[in-house]
Order: C-alpha cells, then structure tokens, then sequence
C-alpha cells in the first residue's frame, strides 16, 4: 500500500519512486547505462540590443545507453496529473535529435513504449513497471534494426576516447561518429559528413579515427587539409592523444614507421612526379583517408587531392566540410555519396552551440551608380584610365578609389566606437594590396590606439610572414593583440577565432562556399570572453546574394571565384601582376544603411519587421486582449518577451525602427496591434503621479524608486532580476539579502512589491 498519493507527486518524484527503480531491476547500471537530466542542447542565444540571454536548454529526463558511445532509447516522465503518454510527443523529438528508435513516456502508473524497430507486435504499446526491457533486449532489437552481426558489433561497440576533463562528444557529434563508424562497419568506403563550421568536426574525425584505430579496424590514417595552420592545430589539440604514434609530414620527409598520419597536402604532391611524395608509400600502406574542408578542391577530377585518394584507392575515404561543393565540375556527393550525416549551421544556433549574428547592409553610391573616367583622365600614378564605366565588380581589381577604402574603413571604426573598440575583427578585402590599403586607412582612423600599441591593425595575408607570425596572437581568446586584421584569403577558412565579434565583407564572393566559410569565422560562442553573437557588415550584397533558404542545409550549387581582372590594359605595376588604375579625388559617400536579420528559422528576413513580427506574435496572441491578460497575468514579465523571442520576435530591431524609449510591451502594442505607446519615461512618470508609494514605508519607498528609475533606463527586464539589487544605487541599502530581508521583511514581500510595480506601470490600477 502506498503511503502517498501519486497525483501530489512532482515530476521527479515520479522518476525516482518509479521510473529508476523500474531501470535498476531491469539490469540498468546506474553509473554507465542511466543519464537523468541530460542537458541535450545550450538553449538559443537571444540578443536584446546589447544585452544576451539563453533559450531554456533542451534537457532529455533520461537517456539510456547500451555502452557510453551507443544511446538507444530516452525516457520522458510527467507528474501523475498527466496521463501515460504525455510526455511521448517530447520524447520522440529527443528520439530523433540523438537518433535512437526507442522513446517512452510515463506518469508513474505505467510505462508507454514506442518502438521504430518494427520488433515488437505494435509500434506503441504500454508496459508495467516490471516489464520495461533490460539493456540486453533493446540491443538485439537494435543489432536487428541495424543489421549489426558480430564482425559489425566489434567495430560498432568500441569506445570513444574520453580525457581527463571527462569532456563528451555532443549529441549531434556522436550522431556523426555513430554514423560514420556503423557505415564503416557495413562496408561503405566513401562517406561524407557536413557540419558546419565551429561544430567541432576536427574532434568528431579524431573520435572516429580513434575508434577504428584503437579497434583496429583502421591501423594506418592519413589526415589531410590544405592549410599548414589547420594540421599544426589538429596536432597540437584535438589529436594530441595519439601521442608517439603520430607524425606530421613535413620538409617532403617520410617516415613509415608512425601510424597516424597529419599532412599539409601541398606537402605530399607536387608539379612533377618526382615531388609526390606520398608514392614512397605503397597503395596499400594506409587503411583510411581523411580529407579536411574537402570543399577545397579534392572533389575535381584533376585535384591534387584527388591524386592521393586515387592512388590510395583501397582506402576507406571521410570527407569534412561545412560547405560541401557542388558545381557542373565538381562534386562532393558524386565522389564521397551523400552525406552520413549534416549537421547546419541554422541547426547549430537553434541548439545554443553556434552564435546568431544579424548582417549590417552599407551601399555606397559609386557602387550602385558606377564610375566613369573623363575623357583622358589619368589615375595617381599618370596612367590614362580606359574610358568605359567601372563598377563593383571593377573596384580594388581593375580600379582602386582610395575615397571608396577611406569610407569603408571610417564606418567600420564608427561602428567599434559605438561597439567595443576591442571586439576582435576581421576585414576580408579583395586582394593582398587592398588588404595593405585598407590596413593603412584604418591606421589612420584609429591612430590613437595604434598609438598604444602597433599591433592593434596587422595585415594578415599569405605573403606577409610578420603577419602571419600574429595569427596565433588574433585567435587566442586572452590574447589583447591584434584586434583588427585585414586579409584576403588567408583567414577565410580553418581559423579558430572563437572572440571574433564583427566580420566585414569588402570584395566580391561568387561561391557559397566562400561565403559560408567566412561567415564560420565567427559561429564560435566564447562565453568566458562574452562572445555570444556577432556582426556582418557587408559593402558588396554578398549576404543578399547567398541567402540559403535552408541555412546550410542541404548541399547546394555554388560558381567559382574568378580571380582575373575583368580589365586588361597596360598598366600593371602592381607586385601581384593584376592590372588597376589608383584614382585619388573621387568622393565615395553612403547613401543606405540597414541592419538585416535572420529569423529563427534560420532565413533572412525579406519582408517588412512589421509583417514579420506582426506573423510571429499573433501565433500566440491573436488579440491585443489575450496578449494583455497573459501580459497582466504573468508573475514575470520577462518570460513571456524570452517565450516571443525564441518564435522569431527581433525586439532590438524593433527599437531601432520605433525607437529606443519604448519598453518591448508598447514596441508589441504599436507593430502588432496599432496601439500608440508610452515610452518607459511617461510610464515611470505615471506611476509617481499616482502616489503608488505612499502605501510603504521610507526604506521601501526608496528602493522602489530606484527600480522605477532602472525600469526607465533600461526596461523590465533590469527591475525583475536579483541582479540589480548589486548594483547602483540599489547597492547603497544593503546587499541583496539585506534588501529583501531587512527592508521587505521577505522575499515573498519583495515579489509581491514587485509585481504590483509592475502592475502600476502597465496598467491604470496603483
């Protein structure tokens, strides 16, 4: 006989006097098989202005797993309130996301199955406690459902590598492995996996090279990228476990008594037959070939890369990209298959692990209307400019209008002042020389702080060995210097800058891939150096141009960048041999402005704010009067603003298109339902006019005040947080214990004081 009743029980109650006891006698070891509480996902990273807040995380109330590497099934508990299956819509979104066919639900009075295996007589049925499956049953239902016999168990069951931090791969890594390592063991040579960048694919390839290896499936790996920061990076971080069984190729040397492999591919290849070097290994001599960015080239049949997977043609071959290739030439898909796995960029900002960015759209007029030269007018070196029309595609190319790099230098260091002149920035230029120029305008533009110190500008570009010498230096989190870099390629891809907070486009892309890769840049979250998001300024309708409506999803079509002058004349001065005019005295000015953003389904927004935040709110609030009884209603306000933000609602734009003044209640009252707004100056104002303190005492009555004062400088959510209470001038009653102890008499008393504020604020009752 029970000696409670189940429906006062919490949802957790009804985990641990039910659905872990039921585990544990089903043979679930506790320490290697059961994970309760299984933060899954980071929770979306939510930008207000400046200011950044998290999505709740999606956290799975269990996860069960036949070894550490391998989840099969998760479980969903509800309280008794509920019934048994309803949890099982949540489990099953779990279910998919760690790509496991087993999901159940409960309420503590039964268990609800729901199999994909097709191994049970129905797809859902419903269990007693004492008849949930054991660790043994789900996995020969799972070895059936995958066609796993027992050569495939032994490659499949080996285990991942785990460090002396205990860190784990995330759900959508292990998704990966598990992936690649089941296709391995099935047989399949040529794989593909698409994650985009700063999700982490180097450790997800090290992970799967350490399974096969320590498994021996795969004794001797060749790793390979295309750029030598990119192999010193691996090796020093992600595949420093391997320890003295690797080896980086290097100085055209080998050494064939290592089994793991790094190498620059410029490395083993070369012009003539005797440069390619890795014919001193027989073709047979490595197991597996990993291709990192196989965006890159490997893809063309007459690739360098290409020629080392051909040669070692009995290999198994991975190919890692964020931005797989596809054109009339060349093709990921046709030589890799489709991918095993995608894991986009627009997934990895809805789950909190990449960061969202909005995109700073500047037009200037010589770039819409062109430019062209007077009849007989020479540039600053006394070449006589071909007459014709110039245009965007011509500028930093074929001609350079140094007011043109003077204006775009001045409104990215506009944008600094008003930012963070420390926020760690990369300006992608045309070309080496117009990273040199666009290196000395911003010198100019902020020779106060290069004043400080040289470094705060370098030009970081493949013929630059001072410059490239401060690359470790700009993508070190602690490290000060530098903070601005201008390049052309050389940090388009592979550079793990997880501090970069703006990106400025200033030449012409004509690839995704390119696009893609450069926006990777900055996806990193550095939460330790408060890098939650970041910004594109974009000078050439890039963004425009490569708005992916599924957001790196599926592989897509993509030209190549052609980096021939589209103008050929006699002057060719320049060091790179491209041919360009230097024209001093013609003005360059902006003539629009706008801040794009990307929904929260990942696409660029193309249609009004209004349109679109009027679309996003009115799925929940249908009327001003449901939005303003769950407004009245709502003990915090700041729920429900998270709530519309995680459905698409862009309330810093918001401000900046109605005005800053308003509070994110009246910017929801004038867009969506054409209510005229207070701004939270008038409101505060209303407030003192009605006298609403007088009910308090005089330390009560002060405190209130200064909230009031801080809800109208900055808005709900500075009065609704504990926070504020450390701060000025709250910080001069007490500390926040004080406060609500000493001088409310309570926290119940502070909440309620709280919220009858803001009740006064937002409605006529005081």
């Amino acid at each position: 006989m029970e000696s409670f009743n189940r429906k006062d029980l919490t949802e957790r109650d009804i985990c641990s006097k039910f659905i872990t006891p039921a585990l544990l006698q089903a043979g679930w070891d506790p320490k290697l098989q059961i994970r309760e509480e299984v933060k899954v996902t980071d929770g979306r990273v939510l930008v207000r202005g400046n200011s950044v807040s998290r999505a709740k995380p999606r956290r799975a109330d269990y996860i069960l797993y036949y070894k550490p590497n391998i989840p099969l099934a998760v479980i969903e508990a509800k309280d008794n309130n509920h019934s048994v299956g309803a949890g099982m819509q949540q489990a099953l979104e779990y279910a998919k996301m760690l790509d496991v066919p087993f999901a159940y639900s409960s309420n503590g009075d039964a268990v609800l199955e729901h199999d994909i295996t097709g191994n049970s007589e129905r797809m859902e049925r419903e269990l007693t406690f004492d008849g949930f499956p054991s660790p043994t049953d789900l996995w020969n239902r799972y070895r059936v459902f995958k066609g796993i016999d027992e050569k495939k168990e032994k490659v499949i069951t080996q285990d991942y590598y785990i460090d002396d931090i205990r860190k784990t791969p995330r759900y959508y890594q292990l998704n990966a492995i598990n992936r690649t390592i089941e296709a391995i063991a099935g047989g399949q040579d040529r794989l593909l996996l698409v994650m985009a960048t700063g999700t982490g694919k180097t450790y997800t390839a090290f992970q799967i090279i350490w399974r096969l290896w320590k498994g021996g499936t795969k004794k001797r790996i060749l790793f390979l990228a295309d750029r030598n920061i990119l192999v010193d990076q691996t090796k020093s971080n992600d595949f420093k476990p391997f320890k003295s069984a690797m080896t980086k190729i290097e100085n055209r040397h080998v050494d064939k008594s290592y089994e793991i492999y790094l190498s620059l591919y410029q490395a083993v290849t070369g012009n003539e037959e005797e440069r390619n070097i890795y014919k001193q290994f027989s073709p047979d001599f490595f197991d597996l070939v990993v291709v990192d960015e196989c965006h890159r080239g490997s893809a063309a049949d007459d690739a360098a890369w290409r020629a080392i997977l051909d040669y070692f043609v009995n290999a198994t071959h991975i190919g890692l990209t964020a931005t797989p290739k596809e054109t009339k030439y060349i093709s990921n898909i046709h030589y890799f298959g489709e991918p095993v796995y995608v894991y986009s960029l627009k997934q990895g900002i809805e789950d909190g692990f990449l960061a969202p960015y909005r995109v700073y759209r500047i037009d200037l007029d010589k770039d819409l209307q062109g430019w062209r030269p007077e009849k007989g007018q020479t540039d600053k070196y006394g070449e006589v400019i071909e007459d014709r029309i110039y245009n965007q595609k011509d500028f930093d190319r074929s001609l350079v209008l140094e007011q043109r790099t003077e204006r775009v230098a001045r409104k990215v260091t506009d944008f600094l002042k008003n930012t963070g002149r420390f926020d760690k920035t990369i300006v992608f230029c045309e070309n080496i020389d117009h990273a040199e120029r666009m290196r000395q305008y911003l010198v100019n533009e902020n020779s106060d702080l290069v004043k400080e110190n040289s470094r705060y500008i370098v030009r970081i570009t493949g013929d630059s060995p001072e410059g490239k010498a401060e690359l470790d230096n700009f993508i070190m989190p602690d490290s000060r210097y530098p903070v601005i870099a201008t390049t052309s390629k050389l940090m388009g891809t592979g550079v793990d800058a997880q501090t970069c907070k703006l990106i400025v486009i200033d030449k012409r892309i004509e690839s995704m891939s390119e696009f893609k890769q450069i926006i990777g840049r900055g996806t990193r979250i550095n939460e330790d150096y408060n890098k939650y998001f970041f910004t594109i300024m974009d000078f050439r309708k890039v963004s425009e141009l490569f708005s992916d409506p599924a957001f790196d999803g599926e592989p897509l079509d993509g030209g190549e960048y052609d980096p021939t002058p589209h103008h050929k004349g006699k002057h060719e001065r320049e060091h790179d041999g491209s041919i360009r005019y230097v024209v001093q005295d013609v003005p360059v000015t902006i003539v629009a402005e706008r801040v794009q953003y990307y929904g929260a389904d990942g696409k660029l927004i193309t249609e009004s704010l209004e349109d679109y935040t009027k679309k996003n709110v009115t799925k929940q609030y249908a009327t001003l009067n449901a939005f303003l009884n769950s407004w009245t209603k709502a003990e915090q306000k700041t729920v429900i603003l998270e709530e519309l933000e995680e459905q698409g609602v862009l309330f810093d734009a918001l401000e900046e298109q109605v005005g800053k003044e308003y509070d994110p209640f009246d910017l929801i009252c004038k867009v969506v339902f054409g209510e005229p707004p207070m701004s939270r100056k008038e409101r505060a104002a209303k407030v003192r006019r009605a006298n609403y303190f007088t009910k308090y005492g005089e330390q009560v009555r002060n405190v209130l005040d200064a909230l009031l004062t801080k809800y109208s400088d900055g808005g709900i959510a500075d009065i609704e947080s504990m926070e504020v209470l450390r701060v000025a001038p709250l910080n001069a009653f007490g500390t926040p214990v004080e406060i609500v102890n000493t001088i409310f008499g309570g926290s119940e008393n502070y909440l309620s004081a709280i919220r009858r504020l803001e009740q006064c604020i937002y409605t006529a009752e005081c």
